[in-house]
């Protein structure tokens, strides 16, 4: 690959994973002849401003990136201004996984090992994929707005993100959150939203969880979206209309994609999501791409096309 691009590593990502793997990926990406500068970050949001300082400048083809889902979608919100404006369109972005759930990788079927992620990579052609922008009410209770790449949800995995990004992460992906998802289901009782799909008539449901997806896994392999597609132009909406105690039977048939013809699970699909707490004083928290930044109301749009991955 003759094109220069960044290599945007976190090393905190995967409990110090990356930064244990960086020095085998420069030198498998260097043996291969590729043409790159690192750049570390050194704080949250870090990863979109390097890439927005990075695009701006015009003088790399891509970025590729060295993280978890996190600081996959803060870098992928380096690609948008502050409005959603793409800042370069003709770049790419690519992903390096180290990190703590690997849920992107999972719907992408990346390989694991250095060497693997690196060929998937350098032999790849960047292609369109869509994004998701989300607007919602942060925790501080003030607008705010992002782009999203996998699955933005809002329910139970809003309390589980923060309680997983809260505890140690040396134990692993999907026993972090698997143990993250029982301690946050202690005392949760199912919430009350108002949700609409386009031009559909808003449904009011009582859920447990309700995932909003671009990609299919979520929570550190749980494939809560079976159907999606990362090019298809649309959203996959599923909700599970149940209890927790419900929900622990059925965690098998969730981790497998299984989950879609029971009868408390709704599925739907649309370009627009809009949802809100049926009653105004209920807090629903929301988590976007693993992260935890605010709380329902939120608006949901598909932008179509509107990414070049290169994986």
């Amino acid at each position: 690959m003759d094109e220069p691009f960044v290599l945007v590593v976190n090393p905190r990502a995967g409990a110090g994973a990356a930064a244990r793997r960086t020095p085998a990926l420069e030198a498998a990406l260097t043996k291969r002849g590729a043409r790159f500068v690192t750049r570390t970050t050194a704080s949250p949001r870090d990863a979109t401003r390097i890439v927005r300082e990075v695009l701006a400048s015009g003088a790399h083809a891509g970025v590729a990136v060295v993280g978890g889902d996190g600081t996959l979608s803060e870098a992928v919100n380096g690609f948008f201004d502050e409005e959603g404006a793409p800042i370069a369109p003709e770049a790419w972005l690519a992903p390096l996984p180290c990190g703590t759930g690997g849920d992107f990788r999972r719907t992408l079927g990346f390989p694991k090992d250095v060497d693997g992620m690196v060929e998937r990579m350098l032999a790849a052609r960047p292609r369109a994929i869509d994004t998701g922008w989300v607007r919602f009410e942060g925790d501080e209770g003030a607008p705010d707005a992002r782009a999203f790449l996998n699955i933005a949800s809002f329910g139970l995995a809003g309390r589980v993100v923060r309680t997983v990004n809260a505890g140690p992460k040396w134990i692993g992906g999907p026993p972090a959150f698997l143990l993250g998802t029982f301690r946050a289901m202690l005392g949760y009782a199912n919430q009350r939203v108002r949700v609409t799909v386009d031009d559909a008539a808003p449904r009011e449901l009582s859920i447990l969880n309700l995932a909003v997806a671009n990609g299919r896994y979520f929570g550190g392999g749980m494939e809560v979206a079976p159907r999606a597609l990362i090019d298809d132009g649309l959203f996959d909406v599923v909700a599970l209309e149940m209890t927790p105690v419900q929900s622990l039977r059925l965690t098998a048939a969730i981790y497998r994609g299984a989950h879609l013809g029971d009868a408390r699970v709704w599925h739907a699909r649309g370009s627009r999501i809009t949802a809100a707490p049926a009653r105004e004083t209920e807090r629903v928290l929301l988590e976007i791409d693993g992260e935890a930044p605010g709380r329902l109301p939120a608006t949901f749009e598909l932008r179509p096309g509107s990414l070049r991955l290169r994986a």
